[in-house]
């Protein structure tokens, strides 16, 4: 484990070194409710976007129910609290997970992010300073519902992807969560997935009763990402402490969640520009704090 965590160190570090002209997405996964999914989403939804040629970085920012690192079957052994507490670097929490993808172990220390010291704040806005142009996508994944943790993510990530099913308690939740964080922040960029669908045109349906009350009551256009099908072999995956992706390469859950990928990179505006990026994301996060 130590051999691999230094290994991985030198990795970034050498990449540090080296001006790779990347710019790079901050991106927040979240659902009104839990118990819909969005953990596996994220975590397969990063894999996706490796086997697609980008560097991801996903962060475990659900301060209740971390569980990316279990969904992997890896033990972690540092986490966001020991940077906070300026124990460790950025670069020695990291971690390496299946196919390139990087991870941060999620824990109570983004509950402390909204009360940190000037000096700890300093530290860790200069740590996660050096991550800009590191990758092409930063991904936090944040707990379920809107607590204040969340709402800061949401509201400072360049763009939010909402996760939901079909069942009327999460189309219900995934409303309230995006009515509220509009009636705080005019510009937040959310898309949508609807996971779990029956079929394309369950799915379909669920996209279309969300974007017709957000755009009768909010005034605000929620563009659908994609459609998750209600695969067994995910649940399957799960048990085994697997990425779906990994385990059932040829499952409809992961041909799905490619083209998801290959949609996200591909959708219209979503290049960065100067002023997102990591360093906006930081502005944006502490601005109110």
């Amino acid at each position: 484990m130590n051999d691999q965590a230094e290994a991985l160190r030198h990795m970034v570090r050498n990449q540090e070194l080296r001006s790779e002209g990347r710019t790079t997405r901050v991106l927040t996964v979240t659902s009104g409710k839990g118990g819909v999914g969005k953990s596996n989403f994220s975590l397969n939804f990063a894999l996706a976007l490796s086997r697609i040629g980008k560097k991801v970085l996903i962060f475990d920012a659900d301060i209740s129910m971390a569980n990316i690192d279990v969904l992997m079957g890896i033990s972690s052994t540092y986490n966001l609290y020991h940077l906070l507490k300026q124990e460790k670097t950025i670069w020695e929490i990291i971690q390496e997970g299946p196919q390139g993808v990087h991870f941060i172990a999620g824990g109570s220390g983004f509950k402390d992010l909204l009360d940190l010291s000037a000096s700890q704040l300093d530290y860790f806005a200069e740590q996660i300073g050096r991550l800009h142009g590191q990758y092409d996508v930063i991904l936090f994944d944040t707990g379920a519902g809107l607590s204040k943790e969340t709402v800061k993510f949401i509201t400072a990530a360049q763009e939010t992807i909402v996760v939901t099913t079909p069942e009327p308690t999460s189309i219900t939740d995934a409303y309230a969560l995006i009515k509220m964080v509009t009636a705080m922040e005019h510009d937040v960029n959310f898309k949508l997935i609807v996971n779990r669908a029956v079929d394309a045109r369950e799915g379909r349906a669920t996209a279309d009763k969300i974007g017709l009350v957000a755009r009768r009551f909010l005034e605000l256009d929620i563009p659908v990402l994609g459609i998750m099908p209600d695969d067994p072999n995910v649940i399957k995956a799960v048990k085994k402490q697997v990425p779906f992706a990994i385990a059932y390469p040829g499952t409809d859950a992961t041909r799905s969640i490619d083209e998801i990928a290959r949609r996200f990179v591909e959708f219209p505006g979503s290049s960065v520009s100067v002023n997102h990026g990591v360093k906006g994301f930081l502005q944006r996060m502490f601005k109110r704090s």
